[in-house]
């Protein structure tokens, strides 16, 4: 049997297309298997930091049961952290538990709750925002005196925003090895920063630039490039980050999970019919 020219480049296509399409199957597994074990994780940092990627899988139902039961742990770094997530993610169905956490006993949690809530116009986030601008809680139980000083002290809540992991400072997703790194560099936060003012530039040369990045030498401008390559989502990008899912940082790691798994998503998805 002869083929023609034609037929032979479409069977070339095919089999490129199938595999492809099983390369980033692979991938996307190899990203959930990452998540899920860092979600359960011993360790509070990592787990926080494993919670707090999710926010950037939004619509992926796995992604919001782990935000949700991550609402509530022990420790405040990750309430606080899933708080964030779900914000992030829409998750309106969470706006109950959410309020529950404008009660909690750590200030971080607190404001990330309200952070979250902000999203929706929910009043009782608004209220906690009055109380850290007044001192007074509108109605309701406040805050005690100690949170309270800990909400005026900027340089306190700064701190407290990198240490608990929370997204009320820049950066502060990325944990207190961060804030430790801003005394000492001062190259990496500006990059990072550059990063995610990237996100929203359709430019292909911006999206090869992020990828770039996501080999810098510093972890926070790594961590800083995968969230914006994730928000992009522009399923071109997915082979030049596949790497990241063996970084050797938690924060990257995690980071570049979540990014595979929403760039995989988008490119296995199919184009909506044009009317």
């Amino acid at each position: 049997m002869r083929f023609s020219s034609a037929s032979a480049i479409s069977l070339v296509l095919a089999a490129l297309t199938s595999c492809c399409s099983a390369f980033a199957q692979d991938s996307r597994e190899q990203a959930w298997l990452i998540l899920r074990a860092n979600v359960s994780e011993k360790d509070t940092g990592k787990r926080a930091q494993a919670v707090r990627v999710l926010g950037l899988l939004r619509g992926e139902s796995e992604a919001l049961q782990m935000a949700r039961k991550a609402l509530g742990d022990e420790k405040p770094e990750v309430r606080a952290a899933a708080a964030t997530a779900l914000g992030q993610m829409r998750a309106r169905q969470s706006i109950p538990r959410l309020r529950t956490l404008l009660s909690d006993k750590d200030p971080s949690v607190v404001l990330a709750a309200a952070s979250a809530l902000i999203t929706f116009k929910d009043q009782s986030a608004y209220d906690v925002y009055y109380e850290v601008l007044t001192g007074e809680r509108k109605t309701g139980k406040g805050l005690i005196a100690g949170e309270m000083q800990t909400m005026k002290d900027p340089k306190k809540l700064a701190e407290q925003g990198f240490n608990e992991g929370i997204g009320f400072v820049p950066f502060a997703g990325i944990g207190w090895a961060a804030f430790k790194t801003l005394r000492t560099d001062d190259v990496s936060p500006v990059r990072a920063a550059a990063a995610k003012m990237l996100a929203e530039d359709k430019d292909p040369e911006s999206g090869e630039a992020l990828v770039q990045a996501a080999s810098n030498k510093s972890w926070i401008v790594r961590a800083a490039a995968l969230e914006s390559i994730a928000k992009r989502g522009d399923p071109s990008l997915l082979d030049g980050i596949v790497g990241a899912l063996g970084d050797e940082n938690t924060s990257v790691r995690c980071t570049a999970a979540a990014a595979v798994i929403r760039l995989s998503t988008i490119a296995t998805t199919p184009a909506p019919k044009a009317k």
